[in-house]
Formats: C-alpha cells, sequence, structure tokens
C-alpha cells in the first residue's frame, strides 16, 4: 500500500517522500511539479540504467516537453568534479534552463551527485530523487545532503539543496545486489541505535523476514527508518547541532573506507565504525560491557563486519582528523548513552580511537 511522509523545511512543507511497490504512481506525483511544461533528464549510471533507464523513460513518454537521460560508469570513483563537469555538458548542450527538472534515478552516488548538480547549473534547477538501493532510500536521498568526493576524500565539496519530490519504490530492492542490500542495512541499524530503541528491537525480532527481503516488511522498515530521520533533519537541515547525530559510525567509517580505497561498502565501513563507537561509548562507561556485545554481534546476522583485517591504526586515526566533522580541531564524535540515544561528544582523544581501532582490527595470532 502506497504511503507517504511529508518533510518540513523551517517549519514550512518542503517535500514528501512517497513509498510505492512499483514505479505507477510515478508520473502521477511528477505531474504535480508540472512536468508538461518541462524538459526532464534523467541522470542514473551504468548499472541502474539497464535495469529501470527504459522503464521509466517510457513512462515520461508524451508526459513531458521533452526527455533526455544521462548515464555515467556506475561506481564511487566516479562521484567527483569530472562528472558533474560531463552532466554540465550535456545539460547545456541539451539547452536545459533553470525551469526544467532532473530525476537522480539510482543508489547514493547518483542522488548525491545530480542534487549538486541540481544545486549549482544556473544556480539551482528543481531535481527528484529515485533511489534504488537500500542505502539511499534509508539515508541519502532523505535531508538535502548534495556532494561529490574530493581526492578520495567523501563528500568534501556539496551544498544543502533539497529534492522536490523523493519516490521510493521498495520493490527494486528484491534484485539488489546482496552485499549492497546489506550495506544500506547499516544506515537502518544506526537509525535505531541513535534515536529508538523500539525500532532496534523490531529489526531484531525481523531479522528473517528482512533477510528474506519480504516487501511488506522492507517497505515498514523503510517508511519507519525514514521517519527517524526526518525528525533529525527537520529539527536541523543544516547540521548546525542534532543532525550531526546521524554521523554515529561514520567518523572512523569515512576514514576506513579511504584507507581501503572503497574496496568495502559505505554500509560495511560504517558498521566498523559503529563498532568501534559502541566501545567508546562502553569505554567511558555509558553502555554496559553487555551492551556493547549485543550491538557489535547483532551486525553480524545482516552480513556486516565488525572486524577487519590489513588496516593501518595510526593511518586512520590521521584520516579521522582530515573528516569535513572537524571543528575548531577537534571530532564531534557521536557516542550512545543507550541503545536508542546517541550524543555529540568533542572529547574523544587519540588513544580513545586507536583502543577501538584495535578492537576491530583482526591480527592472525603469530602475526
Amino acid at each position: 500500500m502506497d504511503s507517504r511522509l511529508n518533510i518540513l523545511y523551517n517549519k514550512k512543507p518542503c517535500y514528501d517522500i512517497v513509498f510505492s511497490a512499483d514505479f505507477q504512481r510515478l508520473i502521477h506525483e511528477l505531474k504535480g511539479l508540472e512536468i508538461e511544461s518541462r524538459r526532464v533528464c534523467v541522470v542514473t549510471d551504468s548499472h541502474v540504467a539497464s535495469l529501470y533507464g527504459d522503464q521509466i523513460m517510457d513512462l515520461l513518454e508524451g508526459e513531458c516537453k521533452e526527455k533526455a537521460l544521462f548515464s555515467f560508469p556506475a561506481g564511487e570513483e566516479n562521484k567527483t568534479l569530472s562528472t558533474v563537469k560531463d552532466i554540465y555538458t550535456f545539460l547545456i548542450e541539451k539547452k536545459f534552463d533553470r525551469k526544467d527538472l532532473l530525476l537522480a534515478l539510482g543508489g547514493g552516488v547518483v542522488g548525491d551527485i545530480t542534487g549538486f548538480v541540481a544545486a549549482t547549473y544556473l544556480r539551482g534547477i528543481d531535481f527528484v530523487q529515485i533511489p534504488t538501493t537500500l542505502l539511499a532510500q534509508a539515508d541519502s536521498s532523505i535531508g538535502g545532503k548534495t556532494g561529490v568526493d574530493f581526492d578520495g576524500y567523501k563528500n568534501m565539496v556539496g551544498a544543502f539543496y533539497m529534492p522536490k519530490l523523493v519516490y521510493m519504490n521498495v520493490s527494486v530492492l528484491k534484485t539488489l545486489d546482496g552485499r549492497q542490500f546489506y550495506s544500506g542495512f547499516a544506515e537502518i541499524m544506526k537509525h535505531g541505535l541513535i534515536k529508538d530503541g523500539i525500532f532496534y528491537e523490531w529489526l531484531l525480532e525481523n531479522m528473517y523476514e528482512i533477510c528474506d527481503r519480504n516487501v511488506d516488511i522492507m517497505q515498514e522498515m523503510v517508511e519507519r527508518s525514514c521517519k527517524i530521520k526526518k525528525l533529525v533533519v527537520e529539527k536541523d537541515p543544516t547540521e548546525k547541532g542534532e543532525r550531526a547525530l546521524l554521523n554515529f559510525g561514520h567518523t572512523i567509517g569515512h576514514a576506513i573506507e579511504k584507507s581501503k580505497n572503497f574496496t568495502l561498502t559505505h554500509g560495511e565501513c560504517v558498521a566498523l565504525g559503529a563498532v568501534a563507537a559502541a566501545f567508546i561509548s562502553w569505554k567511558h562507561s555509558w553502555l554496559s560491557m553487555e551492551e556493547y556485545y549485543e550491538i557489535r554481534d547483532m551486525f553480524v546476522p545482516f552480513n556486516l563486519p565488525i572486524s577487519i583485517e590489513d588496516i593501518d591504526p595510526q593511518e586512520i586515526l590521521k584520516l579521522t582528523k582530515s573528516d569535513k566533522k572537524m571543528e575548531n580541531g577537534s571530532i564531534k564524535f557521536i557516542l550512545l548513552k543507550k541503545v536508542g540515544k546517541a550524543v555529540i561528544d568533542r572529547n574523544v582523544s587519540d588513544e580513545d580511537i586507536l583502543n577501538a581501532l584495535s578492537e576491530i582490527h583482526y591480527v592472525e595470532d603469530g602475526e
């Protein structure tokens, strides 16, 4: 059954998130944005284009002033200003103006790049998020964060720019690669850990249905996860305060992601970062030992790592200092007071981080 959430910006309605089991309502929703008088460009990557590009283009046939599709090679390594430049060139050559519309069809890379292009092309053009991965549906498509990586540093160039609509077809998750599905689950688990202990327990109780990708359970899971992010981003749309809680697991996670040259998925790195942050929370006497070990072990059934080989803790510590979340020389580290309650801590020491990295660093006996 279709459902929707309305996202507020500065306490005013901004855009809707529509949850559906197919793409059938997409054109109806886009008509609310008056697409009949607009050029529409679908921006996607090579993988998603082969799966859903033709279907979306067929739906647009006869419904808009003109349609176009721009596809770039799939992969985090293409989340760069070079790809942004290619999209600018395409839009200019196709004579798109600021009254036209971009559709971001794909995962987090597609959504972040398209949103950044929308924020900056002709000083702003409308765009719509159509996320096709669990990571994008649960996290990156909501809240208006856009951006690209720069010289391997995650999201160092970006802007806050709100979409006009987010349309989530949860049935596409059934065909998602298993590793990518569980990568997205790390962000969903994060939402329960930082804000909603009841949701966290629900995830564990519905573990088998989630792993089987039951469509009804997936829709409930995604919608409940989005409600948590909605509450956070509405209070703090440009990350001046509470929105930083959404970075739980990300400071160390991003550093691991870069140190491993993006050979691990984002969610795998977030899971490792979450385990490290939970470990620091235990060592700060906020979590009990039992709570820490339960949080750590609950990533395992969802095929997410809780330890990692072949890392250089000193390199990762150094990379955490390059994180864009640094503020006045200190890291805004997100820790847990308990399951469902996260806090910002600016007093996490280098020793805390190195001890946490030692906890997740798997070294074989004899090495």
